[in-house]
This record gives structure tokens, sequence and C-alpha cells, in this order.
């Protein structure tokens, strides 16, 4: 809803996720980055495979994909 509202393209999305509530958000981002602890589904469906939760995966991965 709020990418529709913003006029923000899914292949523009970046989406992180490690459990499976999360598959619908990682199939509509056009990347889709698991936590290396994520699901066995979870890390099917990515893109990129990030640090664990414990390591700070998801900071890793917008440093990575949205700071650089």
């Amino acid at each position: 809803f709020l990418c529709e509202k913003l006029g923000i393209l899914p292949e523009e999305v970046m989406a992180e996720g490690d459990g499976g509530n999360d598959m619908s958000m990682l199939k509509y981002a056009g990347l889709a980055v698991a936590m290396q602890n994520a699901e066995k589904e979870v890390l099917a469906q990515a893109d990129f495979i990030t640090k664990s939760n414990d390591e700070d995966g998801a900071a890793a991965a917008v440093e990575k994909f949205v700071l650089a």
C-alpha cells in the first residue's frame, strides 16, 4: 500500500526477513535479503543472504545496498 501511495516500484524496494511471515514481502521486493539464520523457505527466496540477526545482518545489508 505504501509503495503504491508513494509511487515506489517493487524493483526499487529492498526487504529483509527471516521468517515465513516475511515471505510475501520478500516476493514483492526487487531485492529480497534473508538473515543467515532465517528459515529454509526464506533462504530459498532470497536474492542475497546477509549476516545473522545476532551479527547485525539487517544493518550490514543496508550498508551494502543502500549506503554504499
